[in-house]
């Protein structure tokens, strides 16, 4: 008898093959079998008509704090992720030395949106060296299997001191090979490889550039040609691309290592075709054997704009501000009653940020619920304003004080020059591209992109209407079996014989994304955005089931992953398997 038996779904096996009616049969933490199960099960559950999909593996998140205080990793964990990394984009919280926690802290609040106040109470700091802090992680328990990345920002803070967060500063030679030598020190202990950022985008809450910002040639390679001669780690990589430069600094790190690099590919408005010739130069990469993958995201990059949260025209207007110590709802009801409080507010200037609000709102548009990340462009504020005879400022100030308060607007700025989602499903179909860049934990006024695991299915395979869609084989693949081989966790990812029970059973009719809403539940009452799914009936890590139809069962199966993990035992008979970043 299976400890469990799932029977009758439209199995999606992560290998990219076609779906197939089967059973899946698991016995302990291993998938057993999947086609016709004659044995029962010690629980059944009948999914005809629903999906089974092997977990999802998120390699681009960051829960570098968050998974110190909470155990269930919400909301990726709502989202069927069942295997998250961590340690992205040059920020973390290891190694550290005794009383520059602050920098850390203000690093990570500036570069991805964390509240400092909630960092400082909620992570127990107590480590130094990078290995400290995996066995830190260790000791807690989670809802899914988590994997830590070295943070170049931390580890250059680490070696170099004052010096790392100044640009005009150089690290010795000596310097360079002892951050190196920590980073393999990391990956010997379990880290997953080495990250770094090259983009302007990244600042310290201070406004600060990031200290990796400035790192030269001789400080990159040299760290990733450490890790080549260790034969160890993953290389994980974010720039703006603005000079040729860039991509050659990039392919030499993976030249001199040989390790797979990884790299955010993102369309922007300024250079609309820039991703184009970046996958271009990634195929070339790969013909000559080296191990070059785009992470690419399943829908734009937008921020939610919201009277509660990050951003919202009315930033700094001295109305606004005489109302700063209500709560929220409060402030919207006097609004709403008031037709004189409003005129006065729609007349006063905001600060910087409210005016770049006021300036985008030809491309602010209404969320819905079920959110619409493919909005199209006459559906824009702006022109729903116009069309109406009306102000667009003043539509949106009526739309966001619906819900008391709590309604939120949705402006893509990323992935969506065209107006549209095209650029999104050309990246997605590459061969050389995996679904990530979720940012999951992190941004968290801003956005909650860590989504969009369930967007890629809803979207990309059902519910599309401007544009082609893409086979949901292909979707499923993208965000777990390639996601898993890119860090080389050859163990998961699959729903074959042998591998890793982690799996979702979900319902292709009722899956959706929920709108997003703002909680204060973060340490020190810090606010964040969270978004919820529905469809998702069962998720397993290990063979134990974590969520029911949304609901969080208490178990807390999930690990620290320390490091590559290989296939199972007769892998290559099944045709599964592969290479770590191919």
């Amino acid at each position: 008898m299976h400890d469990l038996v799932i029977r009758g779904a439209w199995v999606v096996d992560g290998s990219g093959a076609p779906a197939r009616t089967a059973d899946v049969a698991v016995d302990g933490d291993r998938i057993e079998a999947v086609g016709r199960v004659p044995e029962r099960g010690r629980r059944e559950i009948d999914a005809a008509g629903a999906w089974v999909l092997p977990g999802f593996v998120d390699v681009h998140t960051h829960y570098d704090g968050q998974a110190t205080w909470d155990p269930e990793l919400a909301p990726s964990a709502w989202h069927g992720v069942t295997t998250a990394i961590f340690g992205n984009c040059s920020v973390g919280f290891a190694p550290v030395r005794p009383g520059s926690e602050p920098f850390l802290i203000q690093l990570m609040e500036g570069v991805e949106d964390i509240p400092g106040s909630a960092l400082a109470e909620g992570i127990p700091f107590g480590w130094e060296t990078f290995p400290e802090y995996l066995d830190a992680l260790e000791a807690l328990p989670h809802a899914f299997d988590l994997g830590a990345q070295v943070p170049h920002a931390a580890l250059r803070f680490y070696v170099m001191g004052d010096r790392g967060a100044d640009h005009g500063a150089r690290p010795t030679p000596e310097e360079v090979a002892r951050m190196g030598a920590l980073a393999v020190e990391a990956c010997r202990a379990g880290a997953f490889g080495f990250t770094t950022s090259r983009t302007r985008k990244h600042r310290a809450a201070d406004g600060r550039p990031t200290p990796s910002l400035s790192a030269d040639e001789d400080e990159l390679v040299g760290i990733a040609r450490a890790l080549g001669r260790a034969g160890r780690g993953v290389l994980q990589l974010n720039s703006d691309f603005e000079t040729p430069e860039e991509w050659e600094l990039l392919r030499a790190m993976v030249e001199a290592s040989g390790r797979p690099l990884s790299f955010s590919l993102i369309q922007v408005d300024h250079a609309p075709e820039r991703w184009r010739e970046l996958l271009r130069r990634v195929g070339e990469a790969r013909a000559a054997g080296l191990r070059v993958t785009a992470q690419v995201a399943s829908r734009p990059i937008g921020v939610l704009v919201g009277l509660g949260v990050t951003f919202h025209p009315f930033l700094g207007c001295p109305t606004w501000e005489s109302l700063a110590d209500l709560p929220l709802a409060e402030r919207a009801r006097r609004l709403r009653a008031d037709p004189a409080l409003r005129a006065r507010l729609l007349q006063e200037e905001p600060d910087p940020f409210g005016r770049w609000q006021r300036a985008i709102l030809d491309r602010v548009f209404e969320l819905g619920d079920p959110p619409d990340y493919e909005p199209p462009p006459e559906a824009s504020i702006t022109t729903r304003a116009r069309r109406a005879g009306r102000e667009p400022l003043e539509l949106a100030l009526e739309r966001l004080l619906e819900r008391d308060g709590a309604a939120l607007l949705y402006h893509p700025f990323e992935n969506y020059s065209a107006g549209d989602c095209e650029a999104i499903r050309e990246m997605l179909a590459s061969p050389h591209t995996v679904s990530a860049l979720s940012d999951g934990g992190a941004h968290v006024a801003t956005l909650c992109d860590a989504s969009f695991p369930t967007t890629l299915l809803t979207h990309w395979a059902r519910d599309r209407r401007r544009g082609e869609k893409l086979p949901l084989e292909l979707l499923v693949h993208k965000q777990t079996r390639a996601t898993a081989e890119l860090v080389g966790l050859l163990d998961r990812g699959l729903l074959a014989p042998g591998y890793r029970a982690d799996l979702n059973v979900v319902d292709p009719t009722t899956l959706n994304a929920l709108p997003p809403e703002l909680r204060h539940d973060l340490p020190a009452g810090g606010r964040r955005l969270v978004q919820g799914a529905r469809g998702i009936l069962h998720t397993f890590v290990g063979g134990v089931e974590t969520f029911r139809e949304g609901e969080a069962t208490g178990a807390l199966p999930g690990r620290l992953l320390r490091g590559p993990t290989p296939p199972p035992p007769g892998a290559a008979r099944t045709g599964a398997g592969g290479t770590p970043g191919r």
